[in-house]
């Protein structure tokens, strides 16, 4: 759709010629935008309510620079993730307003706020290993318009360490919770809240934690009912969905 065509169809939306619903299922088909080595969906937002993100890992510099610019342009809050210095810095040429979360590997650039959600979501990890992730998680949850609270290192091998932390893990409306070696921690977690538990399985841990799967099949095997998992080092999936929930409510 060409800025005429736009415009003539906003028109028919003020003369009651369409209405505003039969307006937004029209412009949630629009075509992507083409970079040649990229198709941008600039209208991701008006069918899930959030933008789409770039995953900048295998990405050349110039290629994360190119889509970081082309959604920076439609002026909606730009994630990417799993992103390199390198990557920032050829950012920083078009978008000197991005910011980059070292730990985390994001580079986020907020250009809309939104009006804090009441519920608080709670990023949670069992060690300091874990945080790279719990970070992501975190990065992604406050640019998508959250409360966030970050709880580390508070692994099951210091079980008191968690307890101390009852209070807050009760009032989040959601929970993410990273864990690596044997992934029990998302399972203690569970048994002692009644909000839903995202459970990210890291991949820390000694060789047969086999690179995270072993935290993985734990915590998929969780006897806590209110767990559910997301993929290996997955921060961003969970922050994701503990918005769609938070939102929901």
């Amino acid at each position: 759709m060409n800025p005429e065509e736009l415009r003539k169809l906003m028109e028919a939306v003020r003369a009651g010629e369409v209405s505003a619903d039969a307006a937004c299922d029209r412009l949630k088909t629009l075509p992507y935008e083409d970079l040649g080595y990229a198709k941008v969906d600039h209208h991701r937002s008006l069918r899930t309510g959030m933008p789409e993100v770039i995953y900048a890992k295998g990405k050349t510099p110039e290629q994360a620079a190119g889509i970081f610019a082309s959604l920076a342009g439609s002026g909606v809050n730009v994630l990417a993730t799993r992103a390199s210095r390198e990557q920032y810095e050829a950012v920083l040429t078009s978008e000197p307003r991005a910011v980059f979360h070292e730990l985390a590997g994001c580079i986020a650039l907020q250009q809309r706020s939104y009006e804090k959600r009441p519920g608080k979501i709670g990023v949670v990890c069992a060690g300091t290993s874990d945080l790279p992730v719990a970070e992501e998680a975190r990065v992604t949850a406050e640019l998508m318009g959250n409360k966030v609270e970050r709880i580390v290192d508070v692994g099951v091998a210091g079980l008191h360490r968690l307890l101390a932390q009852r209070a807050s893990l009760q009032e989040a409306a959601v929970l993410i919770v990273c864990a690596g070696m044997e992934g029990a921690l998302p399972s203690v977690v569970g048994g002692m809240v009644g909000c839903p538990v995202i459970a990210v399985p890291t991949s820390v841990g000694y060789g047969a934690s086999f690179g995270g799967l072993a935290a993985l099949l734990g915590m998929l095997n969780s006897c806590s009912p209110n767990v559910t998992v997301v993929n290996i080092d997955n921060g961003f999936g969970a922050a994701y969905v503990a918005t769609l929930i938070n939102r929901a409510r």
